[in-house]
Parts: C-alpha cells; sequence; structure tokens
C-alpha cells in the first residue's frame, strides 16, 4: 500500500486560487500574421487608334468656326453696349421718360470784362458793380423759340416805356416811371421769346449807379407779400413758395410770384432779383398755366449770368 499525500486544500477548489504564488501564467494567444498585399499599380488606359488625317482636319475646321463665332458675338455685343451707353435715356426703347418741362438752352458763359475790372461778387467789388456790357447779360432764348421782336429795341437798348408797358395801372405806371427816373436809371437791357407750348417770356435788365438804389426799390416793387405793382393780365399774386424753398446760386435775393386762381385766359409768374447794380425782372405767361418748372429755369440761369 502506497503512502498518499496529505491534501492541503479542500476538495473543489482552484490550487492556484488558494496559493497565489503557485498560480501558472497561462500564455496568449498567438496573433496570426496575414501576409501584406501591395496595391496592384493603376491601370494604363488603352490606347486608342490615331484618328484619321480627314477626321482631324473636320475636328481642327469645326473648332475654328466655333472660335470665330464667339469673337463676332463678343464685337456684336461690345458694340451695342457701346451704343446704347452713348444715347440719351430718352432714345433707348423702355427706358424713355417724358421731360419735366426744362427747356433746352444753349452753353451760357461771362461776357468778357473791361481790362482790370473784378467780377461784380468779387471780394474787390464792395459796390457790386457789372462792368461788362449789359446786353450780354440777357439770357438767351431757349432753342425752338420764337424771338420777340418788341423787345430788340434800339441797338440792344430798350425804352423806358416799353418796360413800362408790362404793367396794368396807368397811374401805377406813372409813379414807377418817376422812381425810376429818382434812382438813376442808365438804360435797360431786354430780350423776349414764346416757345412751342405758348409761354410767352420777357427779360429785363435795368442797370443803376449803385447797389444801394436797386435795394432800395426792390423793396417798392417787390415787398414780400404781394407785388407792389400789379403786372398786365393778373388780378391778384402771391409768394411763389415752391420757387423760394429751391436751392439759389445766386449770392443776392430774389422774390418771385405767381398769380392766384382764379385766374384769367393766361396765369402770369414774375421774379425780380437784386443784383447788385442791376434790376433784372423775369415775367413769363401762359394760357391755362403758366409751368412752374421753366419759370424756375430761367430764373436761376438768369440769376448765374447777373452773378
Amino acid at each position: 500500500m502506497t503512502d498518499q499525500q496529505p491534501q492541503t486544500t479542500e476538495p473543489g477548489t482552484d490550487p492556484s486560487a488558494a496559493a497565489p504564488h503557485l498560480a501558472v501564467a497561462q500564455p496568449r494567444s498567438a496573433v496570426p500574421a496575414y501576409p501584406t498585399v501591395p496595391p496592384a499599380p493603376p491601370t494604363a488606359p488603352p490606347l486608342l487608334p490615331p484618328p484619321a488625317a480627314g477626321k482631324d482636319r473636320r475636328v481642327l475646321r469645326a473648332v475654328l468656326r466655333w472660335t470665330a463665332a464667339v469673337v463676332v458675338f463678343a464685337a456684336v455685343g461690345a458694340g451695342t453696349a457701346y451704343g446704347i451707353a452713348g444715347m440719351e435715356r430718352t432714345d433707348v426703347p423702355g427706358l424713355k421718360t417724358e421731360s419735366d418741362g426744362r427747356w433746352e438752352y444753349p452753353t451760357l458763359s461771362s461776357p468778357p470784362l473791361p481790362s482790370g475790372s473784378p467780377r461784380p461778387f468779387a471780394e474787390e467789388n464792395k459796390a457790386e458793380a457789372h462792368y461788362a456790357d449789359l446786353r450780354a447779360l440777357v439770357l438767351p432764348a431757349p432753342k425752338g423759340a420764337e424771338p420777340d421782336p418788341a423787345l430788340r429795341g434800339d441797338d440792344g437798348w430798350l425804352a423806358t416805356k416799353d418796360f413800362l408797358a408790362e404793367y396794368a395801372d396807368n397811374e401805377e405806371r406813372g409813379e414807377l416811371r418817376q422812381k425810376l427816373v429818382d434812382s438813376g436809371l442808365r438804360h435797360i437791357a431786354a430780350r423776349g421769346w414764346t416757345t412751342q407750348d405758348g409761354t410767352h417770356t420777357r427779360v429785363y435788365l435795368l442797370h443803376f449807379d449803385t447797389a444801394a438804389v436797386v435795394d432800395e426799390l426792390v423793396g417798392d416793387i417787390a415787398p414780400f407779400s404781394f407785388p407792389g405793382y400789379r403786372v398786365r393780365g393778373t388780378e391778384a399774386s402771391v409768394p411763389d413758395e415752391d420757387f423760394a424753398q429751391l436751392p439759389w446760386p445766386g449770392s443776392f435775393p430774389r422774390i418771385a410770384y405767381a398769380e392766384s386762381e382764379p385766374y384769367g385766359a393766361e396765369q402770369v409768374r414774375q421774379a425780380y432779383l437784386s443784383a447788385g447794380d442791376v434790376l433784372g425782372v423775369v415775367i413769363q405767361s401762359r394760357k391755362g398755366t403758366a409751368k412752374a418748372v421753366p419759370f424756375q429755369q430761367t430764373v436761376t440761369l438768369q440769376s448765374q449770368l447777373l452773378g
């Protein structure tokens, strides 16, 4: 009978758990190594047979035709764009807008001055005197207008009685004539015309010795509330509020009136410019309604010539 070794652990237990120092390390499972497969090289496209010589020429001709067409279209487009850019807005179909009533005046330029003479409102011209020929300072007629021969005068100078004929009342005309004489009126330059819409325009420039005389005279002829002397063809005139709110390019005051309703067959607009030693008077009348835009344009351009 063989001797049996005594059991040091209880049956059913793991000997390694009871004696950790006797545990045997379990080998890790080996990771199978797979061989690395290099990527396949790119497959070159199959070579095509060279095109026939006739087909090559046809392709070249097609390319040339399309290139020529593109060049022609580009040239036509550029020419059309240039033509439209050079046209007036009213000449372009779809962009035509109606005129706002302004007239087409010739290009304005200041007349020559005697040697050494300053401009009327220059800093060195304290008297605000006009040394240029007054006849050259009258606004020219717009394009297409019919001149008024009654305002041509004698050698370009208008008689005082022809200017006074603008005023309706005989007694007022006599009073105004005496004021002009007392104020030292030297001469009057004038021009008149009638445009195609029937607007009759008269422009008068009255030249005096000093600006102080003109300022005093304007206070009598054109007070703020209403004209001092009634213009022929009017009943009642009131300050032109729309004109008063416009930007004013001149360095001198101006007063404008419009005939108020109800008026007769024509409406009359009038303006007075106190431009240094010159009194400017602009009168426009038209059957029905005297349009505001050409009146404002005429007065503004005349002020630029005087300034």
